[in-house]
């Protein structure tokens, strides 16, 4: 991982231990920028395996999750744990050469409509999202991130493709957002289709210079964001509307 890259996943975990909502702070932690960095500084070519990665990316939140709330296990154990998971899946899925983009595709979609319904139909109460590191000065937080980004970095290299999808920052942001993990996992795996848009987009598009590549993925990233969250977006848009007409009093 080069220094860029740990500057990223730095800022990205410093970022959501200041965000209080929880589902704020999965859709930062969706954002791909810890991907962008490693398409544009590696030679990885994208094609199902990525897709996978980010099945197991989700798995891994799950993991930490059941461990640590269900289990009680100590949120460190937990996410080693989650890491052990990672990455002995991710190295399986990397012996295989090459996986075909459509037909895992269409797996990955139909895992990710059957988990997302399952979520719909088991919701629960959304727990306080209070940040359990609250208590920390924001020079800590960000001291504690990048100190811990340097170190998944070297963990990130075992994983060839699928170092893609590698939870630089999901280590981090896991025992950041301990206390309401479940419901994190819950926000990330609906807002995880955006990143396997963003995915498929670049492989179709990977034989194009690389910067037409990335702007395209990231357009289709935003506008699946948008179509995932548009309920969200038009409640705030008509909330604000609303204090605009109400003006001061």
């Amino acid at each position: 991982m080069t220094l860029a890259s740990c500057l990223a996943v730095t800022a990205i975990v410093w970022t959501v231990s200041l965000i209080r909502s929880v589902r704020l702070r999965a859709f930062v932690y969706s954002l791909p920028i810890p991907i962008t960095l490693v398409l544009v500084l590696t030679t990885v070519t994208v094609d199902g395996a990525q897709l996978i990665g980010v099945v197991v990316l989700n798995l891994f939140f799950c993991v930490v999750a059941v461990l640590h709330h269900r289990y009680r296990w100590h949120i460190l154990v937990a996410d080693a744990t989650g890491i052990a998971t990672y990455v002995l899946l991710g190295a399986l899925v990397a012996h295989v050469d090459r996986w075909p983009l459509v037909p895992t595709l269409a797996v990955v979609l139909g895992i990710w409509a059957a988990v997302n319904l399952a979520i719909v139909l088991r919701a629960k109460p959304p727990a306080r999202s209070d940040a359990p590191m609250a208590g920390r000065s924001k020079l800590v937080k960000l001291v504690i991130a990048l100190s811990g980004s340097l170190v998944t970095g070297l963990l990130g290299n075992l994983l060839h493709g699928l170092v893609v999808t590698f939870p630089y920052a999901g280590i981090l942001v896991a025992v950041e957002s301990r206390a309401v993990l479940p419901e994190f996992a819950r926000h990330f795996a609906r807002n995880s289709l955006g990143i396997v848009v963003f995915l498929v987009t670049y492989a179709t598009m990977q034989r194009l210079p690389m910067g037409v590549a990335i702007a395209g993925s990231w357009a289709a990233f935003l506008l699946c964001c948008l179509a995932l969250n548009l309920r969200t977006v038009l409640a705030t848009l008509k909330t604000a509307r609303v204090k605009v007409t109400a003006g001061p009093r």
